[in-house]
């Protein structure tokens, strides 16, 4: 199956509610719990209810909920087939849906909850945009309803900009985090990693490159809902894998379905965001915490005559986190020196080597490696004995 293409989803619009039953109904239920009720020759007033269900039928039609700290977005944007969504408070269901997408292309809709700044419209008292390099904790509840049929994924997309604001596409990042999914598709790009241990859960890694970077985690054991999803820690793997940077910022939080064919049914029960809260995550709240960073490192001689050689230093990530930069040191056996290298910037004081990565392979993902080459004179080494420090 070939990868399917995704594309920006276009800025929100105004909302055009008017005219649906749905919310012709709530006008006039409204209209009448407010009028005075007389009972036994006293005025009554009959309370009005805090939130009534709204349907949201139009491409861009979006609602603010939660008290403008979200905002529910039908969100058609692959595709012109009809779709509505009931809205009531931080929770939506899917009512009918007329899409049918390939699934080697990109999805036809993405019906969802936000909090933050999705393409200029932003929601109140976010907590957000907070800068990566110095993220608090970020941690989300959601709890879904699914069906057996269809093609769909069940996903968070957090979107990361390199300044803190935006009116249109973030030209950051998009990192998006599967829950599950149904009938046969999946993330754009290519698989890249496998068995990758976040949050409680293991997970395999998809990236691509589009308008921004792209990165994708697909649970392995799919899931219908999570309490206090580590959002940082997902920020934190993918800045070790090179795809986010320190100096952006996390400026939106969505959670909703990706929809290829088919979607009635599919419902968000209730969904929220945390940002700087006193949940715990579920990596070390130091940063950076070292205590679970670990390398090591091997030296491999690919080719050698009599008066020198050629090396690959293998440098893999032997902990629970990131690498943010590592160091590698060894001693020759003796007389060998180093010529040039690649990779890494090298220096040598007598039979002593020290090795600091580049700017562009320091990150290191846990369970991940990279590694850097060199050319020396002198007899081959062998097999020296390295020690590799996190930085």
């Amino acid at each position: 199956m070939s990868s399917p293409l995704r594309t920006s989803p276009p800025p929100p619009g105004t909302a055009s509610l008017g005219g649906t039953p749905l919310r012709r109904a709530a006008a006039a239920v409204a209209v009448a719990l407010g009028l005075l009720v007389l009972t036994a020759g006293l005025a009554v007033r009959v309370a009005l209810p805090a939130h009534a269900a709204t349907q949201l039928c139009g491409a861009t039609d979006t609602l603010s909920v939660g008290g403008g700290q979200y905002v529910a977005q039908n969100n058609i944007w692959g595709a012109s087939t009809p779709q509505c969504i009931t809205v009531d408070g931080t929770s939506f269901r899917v009512d009918s849906s007329g899409h049918q997408n390939s699934t080697s292309g990109a999805p036809a809709a993405y019906p969802s909850l936000f909090k933050g700044c999705h393409w200029g419209q932003c929601t109140s008292n976010s907590g957000l945009p907070v800068q990566v390099g110095s993220m608090p904790a970020v941690t989300s509840s959601w709890s879904t309803t699914q069906t057996g049929s269809g093609a769909y994924n069940v996903s968070y997309d957090l979107w990361y900009n390199t300044t803190p604001t935006t009116t249109g596409a973030p030209d950051g990042a998009e990192v998006m985090i599967w829950l599950n999914h149904n009938g046969g598709v999946q993330p754009a790009g290519s698989r890249v990693a496998t068995g990758v241990q976040i949050a409680g859960a293991t997970w395999d890694v998809w990236t691509a490159q589009m308008d921004w970077k792209y990165i994708a985690y697909v649970r392995t054991s799919g899931t219908s809902s999570v309490s206090d999803l580590d959002l940082r820690a997902f920020t934190r793997d993918a800045v070790g894998r090179g795809q986010i940077q320190n100096s952006w910022y996390l400026i939106d939080v969505e959670a909703g379905f990706e929809i290829w064919q088919g979607g009635a049914g599919l419902a968000t029960n209730s969904f929220s965001v945390s940002v700087g809260g006193t949940t715990p995550p579920t990596d070390p709240p130091t940063d950076p915490p070292t205590g679970d960073r670990a390398c090591t490192a091997n030296l491999r001689v690919d080719n050698s005559w009599g008066s020198g050689f050629t090396a690959t230093v293998t440098v893999a990530n032997s902990g629970a986190q990131p690498l943010n930069g590592w160091t590698v040191e060894w001693s020759f056996p003796g007389g060998q020196r180093v010529q040039n290298a690649w990779n890494a910037t090298v220096t040598q004081s007598g039979q002593s080597v020290r090795a600091v990565n580049a700017a562009y392979n320091g990150a290191v993902a846990a369970n991940g490696a990279t590694s850097f080459g060199f050319q020396g004179t002198g007899s081959n080494p062998g097999t020296a004995s390295l020690r590799c420090t996190p930085n």
